[in-house]
């Protein structure tokens, strides 16, 4: 019964969401805080109104802390787009059948890596030098920030990271966790190659601080992603307006500010690295 009751709550939701759209109601796209919160807003608040402005209906951006948050609205309709992370763009395929839009390419290509990272005075040289030391994640939910470098520590050291470090916590962004190895709060963390190459190149004040001992291999970047149910001809339009961006002047100042060299559509298949991590992990640890 309460299943149900579930499902019929979720429905209702996505019913009153797409009559809101219907109605002439805002598009709604959710931007979790892969960044500082503050930092997110100035990075891609400009990029939401252009949206709005070419697709000549109000888009509103739906900030949330975390994936988590980002997710559970996506999937009950109170969403209709969002920019998600690698990790959670898997899980949400598999779950309510969140489908791809666009994915950002930057330097060339559009994947991206994890940065394992310590001070740079530290005489750390590897993963394996933080044996026993304090160590950041940045999200749960959050390829580079916590599924990367938990797959690292299970294939390299059969064991967890809660039992190869003497303690993990969560900073919530990457620029955060940066900081915390940049001011020696914790001895390593790993992190997102896009915002680590943004702020090396944008405010170098933390990253001047840090070295990167390890590198992961690529992954699929990031993408905006919609909910199969969506109005394709809205799908589209979105779709449409991002591929776009690069080719007027101000599209490309949005993107050259956050070092985007344009939007391409990404395949499924570039996410299958992080399929095939996540099931390893449910399997062995």
């Amino acid at each position: 019964m309460m299943k149900r009751w579930v499902g019929i709550c979720a429905a209702v939701l996505w019913l009153n969401a797409a009559a809101a759209m219907a109605a002439g109601g805002p598009v709604k796209i959710g931007v979790a805080a892969m960044i500082s919160p503050k930092e997110t807003v100035k990075y891609y608040k400009k990029m939401i109104d252009y949206v709005g402005a070419k697709l000549g209906q109000p888009v509103e951006m739906v900030q949330k802390e975390n994936y988590d948050e980002t997710d559970k609205m996506l999937e009950s309709g109170d969403l209709n787009f969002a920019f998600v992370c690698s990790g959670p763009y898997v899980k949400d395929h598999d779950k309510f059948g969140a489908e791809l839009v666009v994915a950002p390419q930057s330097y060339g290509q559009p994947f991206y890596y994890a940065y394992i990272i310590a001070h740079k005075n530290s005489p750390a040289k590897n993963l394996g030098d933080l044996k026993g030391k304090k160590f950041a994640f940045t999200d749960p939910k959050s390829n580079t920030g916590k599924i990367v470098p938990t797959y690292m520590i299970g294939k390299d050291f059969n064991t967890t990271p809660e039992k190869f470090f003497s303690k993990v916590l969560y900073t919530k962004s990457h620029d955060k966790s940066i900081e915390a190895v940049a001011k020696k709060l914790v001895d390593g963390a790993s992190v997102d190659s896009l915002i680590y190459d943004y702020a090396a190149k944008k405010n170098p004040a933390f990253t001047s601080q840090t070295k990167i001992i390890r590198k992961s291999p690529k992954y699929g970047i990031p993408p905006v992603v919609v909910r199969k149910d969506t109005d394709p001809t809205l799908k589209a339009k979105i779709r449409d307006i991002f591929l776009n961006m690069h080719k007027d002047a101000e599209g490309k100042a949005i993107l050259d500010g956050i070092m985007v060299d344009k939007f391409i559509v990404p395949k499924d298949a570039d996410y299958n690295s992080v399929r095939e991590m996540d099931s390893w992990l449910k399997k062995h640890l």
